[in-house]
């Protein structure tokens, strides 16, 4: 029997255009605590899905730590300061540093659309 185990580390490189998006993200001052910078950003089902940077807490396995993809809870709150969105979650506040390529600000845009519109009524 062998000694050797095999495990699979589903971890994301950074490219150069995301490291400077992340890192202009970071200089910018917030009025509301950063949990963390996301990017290739989309979002499904009112969650935003991306890849984590700088994560304040990167959990006891490392499963937040930088490279590895997130999964936000649903999204209460979204809001633009200066050229980044923060999306607000129960689980913290998550700057969107850069989109999925066709993907992501779609995504965006459609869930912009659907909180805009009014409540309709249930028949």
């Amino acid at each position: 029997m062998s000694d050797e185990v095999v495990t699979e580390y589903n971890v994301k490189e950074f490219s150069d255009f995301q490291l400077k998006r992340i890192a202009r993200a970071m200089a910018q001052q917030y009025p509301v605590p950063i949990t963390a910078y996301l990017s290739d950003v989309f979002i499904s089902s009112e969650c935003a899905a991306g890849i984590v940077f700088g994560h304040n807490d990167p959990g006891p396995y490392e499963q937040h730590a930088d490279g590895h993809i997130l999964q936000t809870a649903p999204i209460y709150q979204l809001r633009r300061f200066g050229r980044f969105w923060v999306a607000s979650t129960n689980s913290g506040n998550y700057v969107l540093a850069t989109f999925k390529r066709e993907l992501g600000r779609r995504s965006l845009r459609a869930l912009i659309s659907v909180a805009d519109k009014p409540d309709l009524p249930v028949a």
